[in-house]
């Protein structure tokens, strides 16, 4: 098949995705200001909660079972290594650009995670019904490509809000307005205390000013020292290196927070897993003759409201975007090499070698969406993410408007060399 057969395959699916992005632009303007501030932190929310949730949930119960699990073991590795080359590029990206540390975890997030979601489930399945596709029968096709992206969209949820969420979480700014004192009671820092001016760190109470991050810091010591050693009869003992790692474990543990590793979208996937590989719960709640029948159907029409709000909070964003274009630029310049540049063409030599050792399933359609999950432009779940916490919402979006405008060509074309590399591949195991 000739290049610009290839070219117009990806090309049809790029332009779906374009056309409902403009329309969300048009909607948050302030002409129209339906997709206002509020409205898109609001459906912000209900993409959060409701929309992604049950859409990965019903598509993975419809299209997983146990045999496509062990089929596609090799996509969670292929997603881990996006995200771990994408965290390394965008700490390259950070050196160089000296990114201020508030927005460290959002650049370290947009450099790590696609859009594994929307972006798959539109563009894969739609190549399938293009006439010329190289994948074969139509039909045969576009189940694959329907359980394939599936299982991309779920694992890409459980990646970004576990990975990309904490890293927003932990370097967002933690303004704290309130001081304990002595008596236990609590005042107000801005209003309450005042600062002498000969000793700016302490205040006409006498109380000292410590900042979070001091105060922080201070408490890792005492526990690193605690950890490290023990005393007993007023002497300072060290503590064994079993003992030590044994503690380092047991306060990490008690460090991690289990509802933010579980969140929603984690949750329907799992919940969609047990449906679609245990045949019992297959049996009851999915298929025509299924008791419950009524129970999925219902899930599966909330779940497709995802797909159509998420890219027109996109395309509504993107007016934020317009406005700190320059300010950002070496920022910008630096994601957008990453996700449309370097990680793409990696994910070359990651898929080829995958395929050399015979890590992969056979299937070219397959083949192209692991390549695929290499040339996309950052997850929409960050803009989401960044207004939940309400730290770098601008700076999201000046980073999505640039790099989903030059998305725009370098999928279409990624996508086009993708496809025409999986036909050589294919010949290639045939000779």
């Amino acid at each position: 098949m000739d290049f610009w057969k290839l070219f117009i395959v990806a090309l049809m699916p790029v332009l779906k995705v374009l056309l409902i992005t403009a329309v969300g632009t048009v909607l948050a303007i302030n002409r129209f200001n339906i997709l206002g501030e509020t409205a898109r932190k609001n459906l912000n929310i209900m993409v959060f909660y409701v929309f992604s949730p049950t859409l990965v949930c019903s598509s993975l119960a419809e299209t997983i079972t146990l045999k496509n699990v062990v089929i596609l073991w090799f996509m969670p590795l292929n997603i881990l290594l996006t995200f771990v080359i994408g965290s390394v590029l965008g700490l390259l990206v950070i050196k160089l650009t000296r990114v201020r540390h508030h927005l460290q975890g959002l650049v370290l997030g947009c450099c790590a995670a696609g859009n594994l979601g929307n972006l798959p489930i539109i563009i894969v399945p739609a190549v399938c019904t293009q006439s010329g596709n190289p994948f074969g029968d139509v039909n045969v096709c576009y189940k694959n490509a329907l359980a394939y992206a599936s299982l991309s969209m779920a694992l890409g949820s459980v990646y970004i809000w576990c990975y990309a969420y904490n890293l927003v979480r932990v370097y967002s700014p933690k303004i704290t307005n309130e001081v304990k004192v002595d008596d236990g009671s609590m005042i107000n820092q801005e209003s309450s205390i005042k600062t002498d001016p000969e000793n700016p760190t302490t205040s006409s109470t006498g109380l000292a000013l410590v900042s979070a991050d001091d105060r922080s810091q201070t408490e890792d010591h005492v526990k690193h020292f605690e950890i490290q050693y023990a005393v007993r009869d007023g002497q300072v003992e060290e503590v064994p290196k079993e003992k030590t790692l044994m503690n380092q474990l047991k306060t990490l543990l008690q460090k991690i927070n289990l509802k933010v590793l579980f969140t929603p979208s984690t949750i329907g996937a799992i919940v969609g897993l047990v449906i679609g590989i245990v045949p019992q719960f297959r049996k009851l709640l999915i298929g025509d003759k299924a008791p419950l029948r009524v129970v999925e159907d219902s899930v599966v029409m909330v779940g497709y409201a995802c797909i159509p709000v998420m890219t027109l909070l996109v395309g509504a964003n993107l007016i934020k975007g317009l406005t700190g274009l320059v300010k950002q630029l070496p920022l910008i310049v630096g994601i957008t090499v990453v996700r449309c540049i370097a990680l793409p063409a990696i994910g070359v030599g990651v898929v080829k070698g995958a395929v050399r050792f015979g890590l992969i399933h056979p299937d070219p359609l397959y083949k192209f969406l692991l390549l695929l999950q290499f040339a996309l432009p950052p997850a929409v779940a960050m803009s989401t993410i960044t207004q939940l916490f309400g730290a770098g919402e601008g700076e999201c979006s000046v980073i999505m408007f640039a790099t989903y405008s030059c998305a725009a060509i370098s999928v279409t074309l990624w996508s086009t060399f993708y496809m025409w590399l999986v036909l050589a591949l294919m010949r290639e195991e045939n000779v």
